[in-house]
């Protein structure tokens, strides 16, 4: 679809600067180039006491159960509903055959299970009581439980993962969001601060992705290989033709579906999965077998299941770094097998015939992925320039949609992708286009000097 814009072409100038978007939990109205100076939200409201009230009772360092919570389920409860391996809340207090944490908190806490699976407070509560419980097994004691650093092999066994190398993987996730900090959608945060963890046992632990755990099939991917009782041997393509690919979400963590492909009790596998926060990937299952992924024994046989970390009904987990790192896999995967590159072929989980799941879901943005997979896949840059004040950045493209930070005047943006949304006037006149310059981030092209007049060449729509 064309759109009308009318502006003039400008070279860009300078060289690339630091994008600096700040985070903001509500919506400010006013036109796009009017913003008010950021901060970091501060951690107040009813899930920060909850946190605060959990960390007190049992003695645990209440950023690290913020940070716990943040690596399972980015602080949602996802309505109480279970994740794909039974863990609920957003603590993720899980009931499967290999991990119990979800009894171990009822037991623990004296609150029903109902309540641990669907009052927020509660489920901070009770996997706060796990944790201190796993602390005093570890010998952790009063002197030493206010150091984050001697908690990682409580948090590691929190995970469930039988694994060493997932365990550390699952760990250094959440003291690697204690590092770099973090801001909930709804504001709550922690700040960044040195850590340096103490693994104990698991320090020996091959980490995923260095040598010896890499994948065979696909170079960028570590390997840690799923059950044997979760997929099944084959000999693909003589065996049976690889003819699609198939789209999912984990409805969980990374390193939560890692391990539970690893479970027996599972019955589930896919042959790859990927990482959010930075496009990281591990495969479970070699391409020559068929994963467990699809629900349909066909579909199975002849296709290639991708999981992506997060869940359908949050978007925030849905980064351009895994949706590229996701299309080079499967830009990959079509050209070894002759896979076409399209829609018929590429498809959601959803669309296999007797689905029972609707991932990857409304949030998947299609129309970016397969521009990625066909090789439209460069980023643009441009100069903010508002002539005075700080530009709005918006969760969607258009005016209408909520705050979410600014930019200053005279800084320099990526741009990943460009969208149609609301008609906007800024100094670089009348256009509908919006540039996306993060997860969930907008600006208006009015008010983007890229060197382009429109649309830049070779950078996706979206």
């Amino acid at each position: 679809m064309a759109v009308p814009t009318f502006r003039r072409g400008r070279l860009l100038l300078g060289g690339l600067l630091t994008l600096t978007t700040a985070l903001a939990g509500s919506v400010v109205a006013g036109s796009p180039a009017v913003a008010a100076p950021a901060g970091t939200p501060a951690s107040s409201g009813p899930l920060a006491t909850a946190f605060d009230t959990a960390a007190a009772r049992y003695d645990v360092p209440r950023d690290l159960l913020m940070a716990l919570g943040y690596a399972e389920s980015r602080l949602d409860m996802h309505a109480g509903a279970a994740s794909a391996a039974g863990g609920y809340g957003l603590m993720h207090l899980a009931s499967n055959p290999q991990v119990h944490t979800l009894d171990e908190a009822a037991t623990l806490t004296r609150l029903s299970q109902v309540a641990l699976r669907t009052e927020p407070a509660a489920n901070v509560l009770g996997a706060a009581a796990v944790l201190r419980s796993y602390a005093d097994q570890a010998g952790l004691t009063a002197a030493t439980r206010d150091d984050v650093n001697g908690w990682y092999a409580p948090i590691a066994r929190y995970g469930g993962a039988s694994n060493p190398s997932v365990a550390r993987l699952y760990a250094d996730t959440v003291y690697d969001l204690l590092r770099a900090g973090f801001t909930s959608a709804r504001g709550e945060a922690v700040a960044g601060r040195p850590v340096a963890p103490r693994r104990g046992g698991l320090e020996p632990a091959a980490v995923l992705g260095g040598v010896g755990t890499l994948s065979t099939d696909y170079g960028p991917a570590a390997w840690a290989p799923a059950s044997t009782s979760n997929y099944t041997v084959a000999n693909r393509p003589g065996s049976h033709p690889v003819t699609r690919v198939v789209i999912h979400m984990t409805q969980g963590s990374y390193a939560g579906s890692i391990s539970w492909f690893q479970n027996p009790a599972a019955k589930v596998s896919a042959h790859y999965t990927f990482r959010s926060s930075d496009g990281a990937v591990t495969q479970s299952v070699r391409e020559k077998d068929i994963a467990h992924h699809a629900g349909n024994w066909t579909y199975n046989t002849q296709s290639i299941g991708i999981e992506h970390e997060g869940y359908v009904d949050n978007p925030a987990w849905f980064t351009d770094a895994m949706y590229r790192a996701s299309a080079a896999l499967t830009r990959t995967l079509t050209t070894r097998y002759g896979i076409p590159r399209d829609r018929a072929h590429i498809i959601a989980h959803v669309e296999v015939p007797g689905a029972t799941h609707t991932d990857p879901g409304p949030n998947w943005n299609w129309t970016y992925y397969l521009q990625l997979v066909n090789g439209i896949t460069g980023i643009g840059y441009g100069t903010v320039n508002t002539e005075s004040a700080n530009l709005n950045v918006r969760s969607g493209p258009g005016a209408s949609y909520p705050v979410v930070g600014s930019v200053a005047d005279g800084a320099t943006v990526a741009v990943y992708c460009q969208a149609v949304g609301s008609t906007v006037t800024g100094p670089y006149g009348t256009t509908a286009i919006w540039n996306r310059i993060d997860t969930n981030r907008y600006v208006s092209d009015a008010y983007v000097l890229t060197g382009y007049d429109g649309y830049i060449p070779n950078v996706p729509r979206c």
